[in-house]
């Protein structure tokens, strides 16, 4: 803490994390750890496979591969510095570390959701407008949608960080979370400005998902009508198929996603919140390449072609 005038400034957090579960720590290091080599290992395996597959050179698997690396990115910008704090005695984060770790997890988180919407705006044409899939999903319409998503994340990322690290931080500066997330950090600010910054960015965090939201419902709305006009039972279940993974995702991901961000406000423990932020920051991620690989058919066969012709390339 750097003095100056009548109060300290803060120059560094302590990350209070998992400190409550002393006897735990080791426990949850071992369990976050095999989930996130695992998260890599998936996300990674699933690249590797629609790089190798030319079957799989389509934009429903271009979108998954960005998917991926958001995702890649998204644990890499949290998770490592989580499993250290585990095993060490000072949990400390500096200024400047604590704003990029929230810039590159909002960046990434919000890419996320804007990559799973356009995914779902895919769906829609191949299943809705299936004649013109190849003007609209054109490889350079593809590239732009993709690049838009990380636009709009970098944005996103920005806008949250500049607002909450343009308040002054200067009290206690133990942040009751194992990363720097928005809630924990507002308590720690003071000046007239908080209340402003929280609301502002609660409102922009939940549109902006909302947003997302609802446009996939819209495009599910018109896939299901479209679906349901396919005479035979058969016609519909390979139309639905192919959506049944990004569904599930969907589900997952706005599913812990509402439980973040529209839970009240008095109905958790600090430690409740703590253990909460375990489901958006491990748990998701570690789902994500799981429902892909197991609930679509193309890839799951893929990656076992894959996978086996680099165990044993003499049976293939």
């Amino acid at each position: 803490l750097l003095g100056r005038g009548n109060f300290s400034v803060v120059t560094e957090f302590i990350l209070v994390g998992f400190s409550s579960f002393p006897h735990l720590q080791l426990m949850f290091f071992l369990l976050f750890l095999l989930m996130y080599l695992f998260t890599l290992l998936g996300n990674l395996l699933i690249m590797a496979t629609v790089r190798s597959e030319r079957g799989l050179h389509m934009p429903m698997y271009l979108f998954l591969c960005a998917l991926s690396i958001s995702e890649i990115l998204y644990t890499l910008a949290i998770t490592p510095h989580l499993l250290a704090d585990l095993l060490s005695t000072r949990h400390a984060i500096t200024f400047v570390a604590c704003a990029s770790q929230m810039f590159f997890s909002f960046t990434f988180g919000f890419t996320h959701s804007f990559l799973l919407t356009v995914m779902g705006y895919d769906r829609y044409v191949a299943i809705c407008h299936p004649l013109r899939y190849n003007v609209l999903m054109s490889p350079r319409g593809c590239t732009c949608l993709v690049a838009w998503s990380w636009v709009g994340g970098s944005v996103m990322g920005l806008m949250v960080t500049m607002a909450v690290f343009h308040l002054t931080f200067c009290g206690p500066n133990e942040v009751h979370h194992f990363a720097c997330h928005v809630p924990p950090l507002l308590k720690l600010a003071c000046g007239t400005d908080v209340p402003i910054v929280a609301l502002g960015v609660g409102l922009v965090c939940i549109s902006t998902l909302l947003g997302c939201f609802l446009l996939i419902l819209l495009s599910y709305a018109f896939i299901v009508t479209t679906i349901l006009k396919i005479p035979s039972a058969e016609g519909q279940h390979k139309a639905f198929s192919t959506c049944a993974s990004h569904l599930t995702v969907v589900v997952v991901h706005y599913g812990f996603a509402s439980v973040i961000y529209l839970k009240p406000k008095a109905s958790q423990s600090l430690e409740g919140d703590t253990l909460m932020g375990i489901t958006y920051t491990i748990l998701t991620p570690f789902l994500s390449p799981i429902i892909f690989s197991l609930r679509n058919k193309e890839l799951k066969n893929a990656i076992k072609k894959t996978f086996f012709s680099t165990l044993y390339p003499e049976k293939i």
